[in-house]
């Protein structure tokens, strides 16, 4: 449902896009960010190329759901990305929503939509889980269910979950340090800083507690379930791979000075340690 210009309509520029990241990666888990691929494009596809290509399914959890909403899922059998079709998991589908309270998903939002041709790109195989988490502890516990059904089913799947951090200036209606270069400090190194802290050190509730009381993260209930996801399985540990904001992108190219409004971006990934 999004128009032209949050990611390359051709499959050749989708293409030209991906073509330099490698899919090395073993993570069970990652969070990406959701805004126009000209910002945030190259963290979100470091994100989804880190998870393990050996997967069957790739469940992507989108936000921007209040704390009283369901847990939506996408009806259909499968969605049309310009690389082609992504097949739905409708058996994982039925599933993990009948565990959960669900309703589906028909609204409009870009948090799942943006991933989907960086998803059918590096999984070109794979099957979709589509799905959006409310920002609540419930969606920690969801994806400790996620995780169940998951074994319950011998299915092989990653995760991929979607926030954007801190949105910041007066189109947000959020600029507590003004403007400037000491407005884009606080947000790296404070605000932003403090909700990658939480998410690393695997504090569900002082990630919820950071992107309530900072207005540090969007979707705080997809990273919430992908939290729950693996706390399921022994020694994983969140990495941050990239962090970076809107205000970085057309500084680079134009050399324009710091812009009144933007938008933080992190990629993470879940990966294995040995003790």
């Amino acid at each position: 449902m999004l128009p032209p210009g949050w990611y390359p309509q051709e499959k050749s520029q989708i293409e030209g896009f991906l073509k330099g990241f490698k899919m090395d990666g073993k993570a069970k888990a990652a969070i990406a960010p959701h805004a126009g691929w000209f910002y945030s494009g190259y963290p979100a596809a470091l994100s989804v190329s880190a998870l393990d290509p050996a997967v069957e399914t790739i469940a992507v959890i989108g936000g921007h759901l209040s704390q009283a909403s369901p847990f939506l899922f996408a009806p259909e059998d499968g969605v049309r990305t310009p690389l082609g079709i992504l097949e739905i998991d409708r058996e994982l589908r039925e599933d993990f929503a009948g565990k959960l309270d669900s309703a589906p998903d028909k609204y409009r939002d870009n948090t799942v939509e943006i991933l989907l041709p960086m998803v059918k790109y590096f999984f070109p195989k794979a099957k979709l889980l589509w799905v959006r988490f409310p920002q609540d502890l419930r969606s920690f516990d969801a994806g400790k269910i996620l995780a169940d059904r998951v074994a319950g089913l011998g299915r092989n799947i990653a995760v991929l979950s979607s926030t954007d951090l801190t949105h910041y200036g007066s189109n947000y209606g959020f600029a507590p340090k003004g403007q400037g270069k000491k407005a884009l400090d606080w947000v790296k190194n404070t605000n932003d800083a403090a909700f990658i802290k939480a998410v690393l050190s695997g504090d569900k509730n002082e990630v919820l507690a950071r992107a309530e009381n900072d207005f540090s993260a969007c979707s705080a209930g997809a990273v919430l379930g992908a939290m729950g996801f693996v706390s399921q399985s022994p020694n994983y540990r969140g990495e941050l791979l990239d962090y970076r904001t809107s205000a970085d992108a057309p500084n680079s190219v134009s050399g324009l000075e710091i812009p009144d409004s933007f938008v933080g971006y992190a990629s993470i990934s879940f990966v294995s340690f040995k003790q």
